[in-house]
């Protein structure tokens, strides 16, 4: 694949300072005589999570080619993120797994909502009935992921309502984990989350409405929260241009940015495994996931913890391991300790993915 590469420093989380060989795309420990050195000091991090993006949306749908997909694959990359669960996509984007220059990125398939009740041209819509056979068909094409929309605006009441009644959600998961795939669901409401809960569903992405019993739950279940800060930002001036039409939805999405905060840190604090995601489209810039740590250490994650949730700790709840013998070469070279002083993970001196210097 490559010559083999050298480097020397902290290697995070385990603050241990040492010598690192890459071969073939892959790390170890075990000496490599005429290595190019790539870095001497430092401290290298493995590679940043972003945990719920899209690649391949826009927002009237799929973007019109896999060359966009590949870009907006690649802003990622050069912010660091290194390893991408998309969290649906209209886009068939199993052509770019393996691009050698790519982030790795693992797949949720198409979003799966009702009809009517998502933003047009994104989701494969079903009614309840026929839930349970998509799911199956999703986890067949997608990546070890299934992604529902759990609840949105029902025009009827002019109001988040949930999507799918329990019985059915509940098989649909079931489901979803026979065939190997975990569920992540869409919530910004309260209504939907105990039933999406109780149903096992694997992880809550974005979960504005949770209140302290469904936080209580999740935490008890080993549910996670991916939390999504700054889409949550623009949520109010999304909702005022419902206001005429949909006044009582327009109401309660602009309550939920101000309380956005406390939930991430009730979460935390309360045992649920937070994880950051930029909910990025063509529409929503990519590259962001460093603005998305330091915004979950704003809302009152340590930021230890805040680094772990856009990395290792995110890396390992996805499948992938760290900085150890064996490990696929995604790190992260950074002049001082990211930890220390958060707005390093914007400076990047070296990015090495697949082995390769980017």
């Amino acid at each position: 694949m490559t010559d083999a590469l050298h480097l020397r420093g902290v290697l995070l989380p385990d603050e241990v300072e040492r010598d690192l060989w890459i071969v073939d795309g892959r790390l170890t420990f075990d000496a490599v005589s005429g290595a190019e050195s790539i870095a001497t000091g430092g401290w290298v991090l493995p590679g940043l999570v972003d945990a719920h993006c899209h690649i391949g949306l826009q927002g009237d749908g799929a973007v019109e080619s896999l060359d966009v997909a590949r870009a907006q694959a690649r802003i990622d990359r050069d912010a660091g993120a290194l390893l991408l669960r998309d969290a649906g996509s209209p886009l068939d984007t199993r052509p770019i797994v393996d691009d050698s220059d790519l982030p790795r990125l693992i797949r949720a398939g198409r979003h799966i909502a009702r009809p009517r009740r998502y933003i047009r041209d994104y989701a494969v819509e079903v009614e309840p009935a026929d839930l349970v056979e998509e799911v199956r068909r999703q986890a067949a094409y997608a990546g070890g992921w299934v992604k529902l929309v759990g609840d949105w605006i029902d025009r009827d009441i002019g109001d988040l309502a949930p999507l799918w009644p329990v019985d059915v959600l509940t098989e649909a998961v079931r489901v979803a984990h026979e065939a190997g795939a975990r569920v992540a669901v869409h919530t910004f409401g309260a209504e939907a989350s105990a039933d999406l809960i109780g149903a096992g569903v694997d992880s809550i992405e974005h979960g504005t409405g949770l209140t302290d019993d469904h936080i209580a739950a999740m935490a008890s279940s080993g549910i996670t929260l991916t939390a999504t800060t700054l889409m949550v930002g623009t949520l109010a001036d999304v909702a005022s241009q419902a206001r005429e039409k949909f006044p009582t939805y327009a109401k309660r999405m602009q309550a939920v940015g101000p309380r956005y905060a406390q939930l991430l840190r009730s979460a935390y604090e309360a045992g649920v495994p937070v994880y950051v995601g930029s909910d990025a489209n063509e529409d929503r810039p990519h590259g962001l996931i460093v603005e998305e740590i330091l915004a979950l250490h704003a809302a009152g994650v340590p930021a230890e913890a805040a680094v772990a949730a856009g990395s290792w700790a995110a890396r390992r709840w996805l499948g992938l391991p760290s900085i150890e013998e064996g490990a696929p070469a995604d790190l992260v070279v950074y002049a001082a300790d990211p930890r220390r002083e958060l707005s390093t993970l914007a400076e990047p001196g070296r990015i090495v993915l697949r082995g390769r210097v980017v």
